[in-house]
């Protein structure tokens, strides 16, 4: 399959929603309740225009078609959308600090062919390129396994409050993305 890698534009922001809610209905159903999908796409999933304005959010694209999207944060923001809680924009101290891998989404139809692994080496070269030596995110339980086949390493899940009475299992991992030479 062939697709390319570019940077996210606020342009995207429509097309981005729409992949993320197929991606997130369809590829994390086999793990998470109806409930918890839809309770998600309203905060913890979902497009952190953030990211686009830093310049650290990619998207995978075929011809027009955006096939995938992911990116990587020099902010404290671990996860979450514009419409997430607890957000915090102050900047990482790459030397003290690990960047932030965020919001990986992949168009089902175009599942397990290499999207989220590109986006993702894409992502740890940029972010090492800025300075950081390791990387940290919060994976869903289908994010965890490519994750985990990238070589990150997973903490003990958490149960993330989506609504009242309502939580979602997600997975803290990290990975050192220092050059080996």
């Amino acid at each position: 399959m062939f697709f390319q890698l570019r940077k996210a534009t606020l342009a995207d922001q429509a097309h981005l929603e729409d992949l993320i809610a197929r991606s997130s209905r369809t590829l994390c159903a086999p793990d998470y309740t109806p409930d918890q999908i839809e309770a998600a796409l309203r905060g913890a999933f979902g497009v952190d225009t953030q990211l686009i304005i830093d310049g650290t959010y990619f998207v995978a694209e075929s011809g027009r078609e955006i096939l995938g999207c992911g990116g990587w944060s020099r902010r404290r923001t671990l996860f979450g959308s514009d419409a997430g809680t607890g957000r915090d924009g102050t900047e990482l101290d790459p030397r003290t600090e690990p960047a932030k891998i965020r919001a990986f989404f992949v168009d089902p139809a175009h599942a397990r062919r290499g999207i989220g692994r590109a986006l993702l080496e894409r992502c740890e070269a940029d972010a090492r390129s800025h300075g950081f030596s390791r990387a940290e995110l919060m994976a869903t339980l289908p994010g965890a396994r490519l994750y985990g086949s990238m070589g990150y390493t997973a903490r003990s899940p958490v149960h993330y409050e989506l609504d009242p009475g309502l939580t979602i299992e997600f997975v803290p991992m990290h990975k050192s993305i220092s050059r080996v030479d």
